[in-house]
């Protein structure tokens, strides 16, 4: 998916286990199949799994995770990951990575949700609580700033998928949605406690409700238009009403929203269309849902 991607392999990771937390080593070690991006997932026995990241940028959102999700988990209604080992480079491997709790629980898809407005319910739950968060020293969210800050990302993006007749995009009409983004207030008052990636595959549901939430290497404090991803990365047009009702969302914060979630679907489409089908499939629904929607 990406250039310079580290080869992760089963044996590097019993290798890393076993001089690291010789207390696992004799556990199973198994790939686990995932849509992510920048890290490997390996399941360790029943009751953990290894995240590694891929990439050197991914690096940073594993020491960001070891330092905060002690922190914000008392404060949140639904579970996170729990760091029950930190690893270091070794083994050939250069970066920091961890063993976590294994969480249960299955990846919603949009279209398919069996209870989607108890969903929005609990999604909005977990971005109020996020919000309410009051830890000092925050770092600031990955994607958390002005949304003028994506532009020159986000036309580029458009650019390149008009060069794409076959993903027919109507990028015409993405780029008038993204001009309204541009054209709505900012956020003016103090910055509030982010996930900052909501995505599917970083959502776990048991019986369509939320179960935990997953990723936390974009957290942070930022403009609170960047947790509304779900709205249209996930949710149908009722249960979007739901949570939006839910979190009182004024309309500039929605305006914001709705152009932040467009700008990383645009973005990802051409970036992952080969190599990352989930990905490349809900970025497509996004766009759809946002240009649906007027």
């Amino acid at each position: 998916m990406h250039p310079d991607m580290h080869p992760i392999d089963d044996g590097l990771v019993r290798r890393l286990i076993a001089e690291q937390f010789p207390q696992w080593a004799g556990l199973a070690v198994k790939r686990w199949p995932s849509g992510g991006t920048v890290n490997a997932m390996y399941r360790l026995g029943d009751d953990m799994v290894v995240r590694l990241p891929l990439v050197r940028g991914g690096a940073e959102d594993v020491l960001m995770e070891q330092e905060w999700l002690p922190r914000l988990a008392p404060h949140l209604p639904m579970r996170i990951p729990e760091v029950l080992g930190a690893g270091e480079p070794a083994q050939g491997y250069p970066w920091s990575w961890s063993v976590y709790r294994w969480l249960a629980g299955e990846l919603p898809e949009a279209g398919a949700l069996s209870a989607p407005v108890l969903l929005a319910e609990d999604l909005a739950a977990f971005v109020a609580a996020m919000r309410s968060v009051t830890l000092p020293n925050a770092p600031a969210a990955h994607r958390g700033g002005p949304v003028a800050s994506l532009d020159a990302e986000t036309q580029a993006a458009m650019k390149e998928l008009r060069a794409i007749p076959q993903e027919e995009v109507d990028c015409d009409a993405a780029a008038a949605v993204w001009k309204q983004a541009l054209q709505a207030p900012g956020w003016d008052e103090p910055p509030v406690w982010l996930h900052a990636d909501l995505m599917p595959g970083n959502l776990l549901v048991d019986d369509g409700r939320l179960a935990a939430v997953i990723d936390f290497g974009c957290t942070g404090v930022g403009d609170p238009a960047c947790d509304l991803f779900p709205a249209w990365n996930l949710l149908p047009a009722d249960a979007r009403e739901v949570f939006r009702e839910a979190l009182a969302v004024d309309d500039a914060t929605w305006i914001r929203g709705r152009g932040r979630t467009l700008s990383e679907a645009l973005i990802s489409l051409p970036y992952y269309r080969r190599t990352n089908p989930a990905m490349a499939r809900n970025a497509r629904h996004v766009i759809r849902a946002v240009l649906d929607e007027g």
